[in-house]
């Protein structure tokens, strides 16, 4: 792990719109350097709006994005790559682009102008194809891939960036879950192995509560709610950002909050069976 001070990353009185829609309002959220912090929240709450005005994608409306106490719009475009890395929602890859090549692209932010191909960025491209398990892949075109592998493939770019600070929006998506479950210890392997600090968007709420240091609960554009998942996922938190009543009970592998979502369908009555069977 790295011992150097890490960068910190800081959200203040952020709005954010999209044409006449405001979708973030005055939002705070302190991220904590070193950790990984999952942002969870019901559809439109503003959690992929978040993601991508921290990256500088989107211009807020008022407030501000702050890296290491500086404004990241103030922040030279290939200085914040170095830093901060996106793998957006739904990524495009170049038509005809081969896997290898995609991935390498991931290495730009540290070459200059006239800057040579070296060992170390090599180095990075084969741990990251190796780390996602897409090495056998790294000849094939990424217009080829079925939608998990591609965001294995997508995932491998972000890894060879190798920046201190890793956002990523919805990295499971298109995953099984064995992989989603594979992703998701390969992010965890990076954070304890570099110190890399992970902000992810994840729709399970408890991969999210499993795999978090630090959760975050958004509503309405705003922090419902943050801190550790224990004290983040409960039924009052479920109940208000969701819409949904449930049951938190304890992951037995974890030990981390586990939600049971209660369904009119699915719920025994005493001695009922289940799916509305008569005691």
């Amino acid at each position: 792990m790295t011992d150097h001070p890490r960068h910190v990353l800081k959200v203040s009185q952020l709005s954010a719109s999209y044409g006449d829609t405001e979708i973030l309002r005055t939002l705070d959220l302190d991220v904590p350097p070193g950790k990984i912090t999952v942002i969870v929240g019901a559809n439109a709450s503003g959690k992929s709006t978040l993601l991508r005005t921290m990256s500088r994608l989107i211009v807020p409306t008022k407030g501000q994005v702050l890296l290491d106490g500086k404004a990241i719009h103030q922040t030279p475009t290939r200085e914040l790559a170095r830093t901060i890395g996106l793998l957006p929602q739904s990524p495009i890859a170049p038509e005809g682009i081969l896997v290898d090549d995609l991935v390498r692209r991931g290495r730009h932010p540290h070459h200059g102008l006239f800057s040579s191909w070296t060992r170390a960025d090599e180095d990075a491209v084969e741990h990251a194809l190796r780390a996602t398990h897409t090495t056998d892949l790294a000849e094939r075109s990424v217009d080829e891939l079925s939608g998990g592998q591609r965001q294995r493939v997508w995932i491998a770019m972000a890894l060879a960036q190798q920046t201190e600070i890793l956002l990523l929006d919805e990295p499971t998506t298109f995953l099984d879950i064995n992989h989603q479950v594979e992703v998701l210890d390969l992010l965890v392997d990076l954070n304890r192995s570099r110190g890399t600090t992970v902000v992810m968007v994840l729709h399970d709420l408890n991969l999210g509560a499993r795999y978090a240091d630090h959760l975050v609960a958004l509503a309405g554009g705003r922090v419902h709610v943050s801190g550790a998942p224990g004290d983040v996922l409960t039924e009052d938190t479920v109940r208000t950002v969701f819409g949904l009543e449930s049951r938190i009970l304890t992951d037995p592998t974890a030990g981390r909050p586990l939600m049971v979502p209660i369904g009119r369908h699915c719920m025994l009555d005493g001695h009922a069976s289940q799916r509305g069977e008569q005691p």
